[in-house]
């Protein structure tokens, strides 16, 4: 059982059911090291490949920008758009299931920002009591 403080439903999903392995397929994606970042560089509008990697994104290397950007569309959350221009054109923008995926990112980034002191006060006295262990 849960404590009563918390806002947590009273019965928890069985973590060996598929909806929860779903689930953690789905964070895992969107919790992976470039994701948050390609999907807040793309909430203020649409991109091309090199504008994310120039302005939106530092330090993620062209291959592993190719390879988030193929999983988040694969997942519907990013769609690439291509025009026959030479050199090719390619846009990507969030679609709808992307756009409500903000609202939840935006908060547990605020959350971590709100926190970032707080837990590095944590460390440090984590750290200053297992050096004295």
């Amino acid at each position: 059982m849960l404590p009563s403080h918390t806002n947590f439903p009273d019965e928890m999903p069985n973590p060996n059911i598929n909806g929860c392995r779903a689930t953690r397929e789905i964070l895992d994606r969107i919790g992976d090291k470039w994701s948050l970042y390609i999907i807040a560089s793309l909430a203020k509008g649409t991109m091309r490949f090199n504008e994310l990697r120039q302005q939106g994104i530092d330090g993620i290397s062209q291959r592993m920008l190719t390879l988030t950007l193929r999983g988040l569309e694969r997942d519907g959350l990013v769609s690439r758009t291509m025009y026959p221009t030479i050199p090719p054109r390619v846009d990507y923008e969030l679609t709808e299931l992307g756009q409500t995926l903000l609202v939840p990112v935006m908060a547990l980034v605020s959350w971590a920002d709100n926190n970032q002191f707080a837990i590095k006060e944590a460390h440090e006295r984590f750290d200053e009591k297992s050096d004295t262990d």
